[in-house]
């Protein structure tokens, strides 16, 4: 009884190890050749949408790379005419430890590389990658943009883009290089790019009512009243 079971378990591991590698192969493998590193070579873009995280680590308060890499990725693309605004996408955390509203974060740590507050658009709904994604096309009616945020978290976006029809591609943030950090993160993107195909079996929808659009010809509507 006991050899059955272990047989079972190891059966059951090798699967679910299986369906993840596969996971995360195809969306590697499709995200290949819309990755941008340098910025003379990205093509332009009307909208760069920075995916959100906190200025520091919840988990354990200390100062977020990843997030100082993403603001300079996007300044830098800003300030070399590649894209004409910048969507600061993520979520208000402040009554969690350790937790920010990232969207404002994003902004000033923005206006602070000197990029004018006139071309940041605050973006409330993305709590998740996906939301992001789909704001910018049910929301905002865009179906070419920009994504900005490190290698890994770019390759499942344009994953994500491909399937709900946006043409985007990714601009690599540098990304932070103390291990433990790193191996955390991978081992979350993993899951996360399981999730991405469950989301996709499913058939997710997300609901952004109350939401404002966003016409990108014009000065955008004060930070304030889209919160």
């Amino acid at each position: 009884m006991r050899r059955k079971l272990i047989v079972v378990l190891s059966v059951a591991l090798f699967l679910v190890a299986g369906v993840a590698f596969i996971c995360d192969r195809q969306v590697t493998d499709y995200a290949r050749t819309r990755l941008y590193d340098n910025v003379d070579s990205i093509p332009h873009r009307k909208i760069g949408l920075i995916l959100g995280t906190s200025p520091v680590s919840m988990w354990n308060g200390r100062r977020n790379y990843y997030f100082d890499h993403r603001i300079e990725a996007g300044a830098k693309l800003y300030k070399a005419g590649k894209v004409d605004w910048l969507v600061v996408s993520g979520g208000d955390y402040r009554r969690t430890e350790n937790g920010f509203d990232e969207p404002v974060a994003m902004r000033d740590s923005l206006m602070k590389q000197g990029i004018d507050s006139a071309k940041i658009v605050l973006d409330y709904d993305g709590t998740r990658t996906l939301y992001s994604i789909a704001k910018m096309r049910d929301v905002y009616h865009q179906d070419s943009i920009i994504i900005i945020s490190q290698k890994y978290h770019n390759e499942r976006a344009l994953y994500q883009s491909k399937q709900l029809g946006l043409d985007a591609i990714g601009f690599n943030a540098k990304t932070p290089g103390r291990r433990v950090s790193w191996w955390r993160n991978r081992g979350r993107e993993i899951l996360a790019r399981v999730k991405l195909f469950v989301d996709l079996i499913r058939g997710t929808h997300t609901d952004f009512k109350g939401s404002l659009s966003q016409d990108f010809t014009i000065e955008p509507v004060d930070s304030i009243s889209q919160k």
